[in-house]
């Protein structure tokens, strides 16, 4: 069923529009160009100083094990470790995360014009969703080096992981966290597409509020 929207986003458009009356380059055009900008914010609000640590949507909390006896940590006097920990794990994402610019613009150069046209009439996540799928095997190469660097020197990182590899053996850590930087670098990703998916929802929700003529005209075919 065929269903059409008011297209009253561009000055003077009195009739109505309807994604299957665009054309596929318009489709694939202003999507591609929404993508761009939505995944370019996303990377630039995350990349700044308390990208992660400051934003609590995001903002990676100390493994699990190590959270089930932190309040004993604490009291044993080494809350300052623990905050330490805490503070170096964000900061690694922080630094990390710019390096998915460039791995999620090629993602959407690439996209087909059948990825754009499912990902339109798609869900409210479909775009988000088109970049996991494509894009989060490679940032996970592209941040894990960083994220180990920057736990090299933290006392605690090092403890954690000699731990963490005990515990694994008696099921008392995940397997995918017995390395903290790998744990931090899936909470990377994880804080990426939040952030990813935040930006989608905004463009689909308001096309009006987007500076493109031709993000107003795709979105604004779809209805919010």
């Amino acid at each position: 069923m065929l269903v059409t929207v008011s297209f009253t986003l561009l000055p003077g458009a009195a009739s109505a529009l309807s994604l299957a009356e665009l054309s596929n380059k318009d489709a694939a055009t202003g999507l591609k160009e929404a993508l761009t900008r939505g995944s370019q914010i996303a990377v630039q609000k995350l990349g700044l100083e308390n990208g992660f640590l400051g934003n609590d949507k995001v903002k990676i909390p100390l493994p699990e094990s190590l959270q089930k006896v932190e309040s004993l940590m604490r009291s044993f006097g080494m809350g300052k470790q623990a905050d330490e920990l805490l503070l170096r794990m964000n900061r690694a994402a922080e630094a990390a995360v710019p390096e998915a610019k460039v791995l999620l613009v090629n993602a959407v150069k690439q996209m087909s014009v059948e990825d754009a046209k499912g990902i339109l009439s798609g869900g409210n996540d479909a775009a988000t969703q088109y970049f996991k799928r494509t894009t989060a095997e490679p940032m996970n190469g592209k941040f894990l080096p960083i994220v180990k660097k920057a736990m090299e020197k933290v006392k605690l990182a090092d403890a954690y992981n000699t731990y963490a590899e005990r515990g694994a053996k008696f099921g008392l850590v995940k397997a995918e966290d017995v390395r903290i930087e790998n744990y931090i670098t899936r909470k990377t990703l994880d804080g990426l597409f939040v952030m990813i998916a935040e930006e989608e929802k905004a463009i689909r929700a308001d096309p009006v509020g987007q500076t493109s003529n031709m993000l107003k005209k795709v979105f604004g075919a779809i209805g919010k």
